[in-house]
């Protein structure tokens, strides 16, 4: 028997028994006060790390579904992120950000160019090994 398991009623580390399956969780029967109860589910934690860039993106105007393609998160991960964080969404505006992965030897291509870096909104961010370039522009109607 598991022997850092609690009873959530009262407290009792020591007097339940195995009392079937739910949802592929074992339940528990607590012998001292007859209270059925179920192991907490553990899931997969993500990195900090991801978060944090995901959030970043998000902050940026990057949709969730792209956030899960760039990441490999779900985007229902991201969601709930922003929802426990309380990160509010941008305001739409004429501008929207584009997105492009780059190595280092193509991101010191681009920033080479100039004619690329003129009027234009930008930011660079470490993706694992790569790099990433949101650039904003203008939507076109």
């Amino acid at each position: 028997m598991e022997t850092d398991l609690h009873c959530p009623s009262c407290g009792a580390g020591d007097r339940f028994v195995k009392s079937g399956v739910v949802k592929d969780r074992q339940r528990y029967l607590c012998k001292g006060c007859g209270y059925h109860f179920s192991v907490q589910k553990m899931g997969r934690s993500i990195d900090q790390y991801y978060v944090i860039k995901a959030l970043q993106l998000y902050m940026e105007g990057v949709s969730y579904r792209e956030i899960e393609r760039l990441l490999g998160v779900s985007h229902v991960s991201v969601l709930n992120w922003v929802k426990k964080y309380g990160v509010k969404a941008p305001q739409q505006s004429e501008y929207h950000p584009t997105y492009r992965i780059l190595s280092h030897g193509e991101l010191l291509k681009v920033l080479e160019n100039r004619e690329q870096l003129k009027s234009s909104g930008m930011i660079i961010t470490e993706l694992g090994d790569k790099f990433m370039l949101i650039k904003w522009e203008r939507f076109r109607h």
